[in-house]
């Protein structure tokens, strides 16, 4: 059995956006029994023993954690490289020094688009100047800095002008991910999933950057798995190389099993009750599709099952209700008109022009998070409209 060499440590579902694209679970309410500083430093120290090396401090946002510092400062003492995913709200100047001073090495931010007014309704609060002081604030430091953004029909229009701004920002590397349909993405899926032709666009416009860049910016950009002959390797695999410990203090085999842990009916593997090494080794959850023993066929006989791993469980769960099936977007999985028929709803060209997306909810913390920064700022939030227009090139 491999030993994992990172983990996602959601330190906190609170988050100040409420961007309809979230992959944080729907209910946000189980998740608010937070881990504590020591709990999370006893995880840390339990993780670099199991051999990680590389801690990724998210969320919601990290940042709304009052112990961040702390918690940076107990990794790095561990030796363990440490990269905090943030919206950049909340990241001050003197936050960001303390930061710096506990050993953080790494900061990647996200993007919504280029453009204020489509960038601050994507993210359902003011946010984009914020952005870019941040992003200065972070090369100032002397941090590297990796943008992410979520790329959907929204603003996908825009990837040229996102690129634009990237460089002028000094990223160092980009990451252009399509939407998965996870969390508060799923019920969105319809309004966020592009068409054929924004695709295209998109390309054309990554690759024109790329040879106007060369190697000043790493341009990393991932297709929509709907639009795939065949599944990607989710995670190299179920609980092979990495996996997740959320907020209350269940362990995930990937950042997204949230609702195929409760569809398994299998007990929770919790850092409060047992060691990160039980969790990885004997846990049933971690164990339920490791390998390839589980596979059903077409994969169990496919010359792909060591490349692409049956694909995403939590993408087959979502769709079909049962994790266990061939991930629907493979097009041998006899569940693939299932993506079909969401790729041609899509590129309907009687398809209106504008259309609905539920926006992240606010719960506990973040409400008074939220509220607090109206009082700072003397501004009220956007909350994203229920209009959602689509990005223009």
């Amino acid at each position: 059995m491999d030993k994992p060499y990172g983990l996602l440590a959601e330190l906190t579902y609170s988050c100040p956006l409420q961007c309809g694209y979230c992959s944080n679970p729907l209910q946000l309410d189980d998740y608010r029994d937070e881990l504590s500083t020591e709990e999370w430093q006893r995880v840390f120290a339990e993780a670099a023993d199991l051999g990680v090396l590389q801690l990724h401090l998210s969320g919601g946002e990290p940042l709304q954690r009052h112990d961040i510092v702390d918690l940076v400062q107990s990794a790095n003492q561990l030796g363990l490289y440490t990269n905090l995913i943030t919206s950049g709200l909340g990241l001050s100047t003197r936050r960001a020094e303390q930061l710096r001073g506990a050993g953080l090495d790494h900061v990647q931010l996200s993007i919504q688009a280029d453009e204020q007014a489509l960038s601050d309704q994507i993210a359902g609060t003011t946010s984009f100047e914020r952005k870019h002081v941040a992003a200065r604030l972070v090369k100032q430091l002397g941090w590297p800095l990796t943008l992410n953004v979520v790329l959907h029909r929204q603003n996908i229009d825009r990837i040229a002008g996102i690129l634009d701004m990237a460089q002028e920002m000094e990223a160092d590397r980009i990451e252009l991910a399509n939407t998965q349909y996870a969390g508060w993405a799923g019920p969105n899926q319809a309004e966020l999933l592009p068409s054929r032709d924004q695709l295209e666009r998109a390309d054309a416009a990554v690759e024109a950057a790329r040879e106007r860049l060369g190697e000043r910016m790493d341009i990393i950009y991932v297709m929509p798995d709907y639009y795939s002959k065949y599944p990607k390797p989710c995670m190299d695999g179920w609980a092979s190389r990495q996996f997740t410990v959320v907020p209350n203090g269940e362990a995930l085999p990937c950042p997204a099993a949230h609702e195929v842990a409760r569809g398994l009916n299998l007990p929770p593997a919790s850092v409060r009750e047992h060691a990160l090494e039980w969790i990885w080794e004997q846990a049933p959850l971690f164990q339920q599709f490791r390998g390839d023993a589980w596979m059903p066929d077409p994969c169990r006989s496919c010359d792909r099952k060591d490349i692409d791993f049956g694909g995403c469980r939590c993408q087959a769960f979502a769709l079909t209700g049962d994790a266990a099936r061939t991930d629907p977007v493979c097009h041998l999985s006899p569940d693939h008109g299932l993506v079909e028929a969401a790729v041609v709803a899509a590129n309907d060209p009687m398809r209106p022009r504008e259309s609905t997306v539920i926006p992240r909810q606010q719960t506990g913390r973040t409400k008074r998070a939220t509220a607090a920064a109206q009082g700072r700022t003397g501004r009220t939030p956007v909350a994203l409209s229920a209009t959602v227009l689509k990005g223009q090139a």
